[in-house]
């Protein structure tokens, strides 16, 4: 996909460093044991139903400042750039790998609410009592919070990371969804 590059920021940690992103793979499906919609409600949610879309997700933890001073106001912009985009889905997750009475479940709606995001929640601690790594951190490769994912219409990640240039991003998403129609 060419003008992929155009939005990534520059000195990003995966573009740098082998142990982090899955960029060019295909996207693992979620194991996230909580989900919420766009009204707080419980929900179900598998990636694999959304082939044909690009699914721009945000892993967050809500005592994360970069979450909020980079990571929503992003998941805002592009949310709001793509609300009536059927071939576009945005959706954030709490990636908890420390701090867990803190970035609790409750905190998914609180965030939800806060930032305007009519969008899935979701909610992943990882596995276990020991509070081993959220399985999207885990199958994402990711460097902690705040990170970007975005996957493309054919399942494979196409961005994995921590900034991206929003701007950028929501022209090349704008670009690439034009050639879907």
């Amino acid at each position: 996909m060419a003008g992929l590059s155009a939005f990534s920021a520059q000195n990003t940690l995966a573009a740098s460093n082998p142990n982090y992103g899955i960029t060019g793979q295909m996207a693992p499906e979620l194991d996230v044991p909580y989900w919420i919609d766009a009204e707080g409600n419980d929900t179900q949610f598998k990636l694999a139903d959304q082939r044909g879309k690009f699914v721009f997700m945000k892993c967050w933890q809500a005592w994360c400042p970069g979450c909020h001073s980079r990571g929503f106001p992003t998941l805002q912009k592009v949310t709001e750039a793509f609300i009536d985009e059927p071939k576009v889905l945005t959706l954030g997750i709490q990636t908890t790998f420390e701090g867990f009475s803190t970035n609790s479940k409750n905190r998914v709606r609180e965030m939800q609410l806060r930032y305007d995001l009519p969008i899935l929640m979701g909610h992943d601690t990882g596995k276990g009592k020991r509070h081993e790594r959220p399985t999207t951190m885990l199958n994402y490769r990711t460097g902690g919070t705040p990170w970007l994912i975005l996957v493309a219409p054919d399942g494979k990640v196409i961005f994995d990371d921590y900034h991206i240039n929003t701007e950028n991003a929501i022209a090349f998403l704008r670009t690439e969804v034009a050639k879907l129609a």
